[in-house]
């Protein structure tokens, strides 16, 4: 059984840095991609970046230039490393498996239970 577990979040002030990261056991690590997403209240869950099977990573707009998505294939970790931290970044942060290994890294099959940043001003 796939399963993913994040830490690493909680209360930090604006203009900090965060690195949440997820360990995952029980699939094979290094074959699927794999992603970061954040839901705050009052708004609808979004991605904030994956990261493919052979390491290259994309970021969506409100995170790109301050963020790193990267993996620790050693140890199957997959990390958010996060700079500059804004009040907006306040959210849930889950990291998300791809349902099938193989696919193009939109479909997410396997989910973390989530980790809580709160970004105060």
């Amino acid at each position: 059984q796939a399963l993913l577990v994040e830490s690493g979040g909680g209360s930090l002030p604006a203009g900090g840095s965060m690195r949440p990261s997820c360990a995952t056991s029980g699939y094979t690590f290094r074959i699927y991609c794999l992603a970061w997403f954040r839901q705050a209240l009052v708004k609808e869950r979004e991605k904030v970046g994956d990261i493919t099977a052979d390491g290259e990573s994309t970021y969506t707009d409100p995170v790109k230039g301050r963020s790193t998505i990267y993996k620790d294939n050693a140890n199957n970790t997959l990390y958010l490393e996060m700079h500059s931290v804004k009040p907006e970044d306040t959210a849930m942060y889950y990291c998300a498996r791809e349902e099938a290994a193989g696919g193009t890294c939109d479909l997410w099959g396997i989910w973390g239970q989530g980790t809580q940043v709160t970004v105060s001003s």
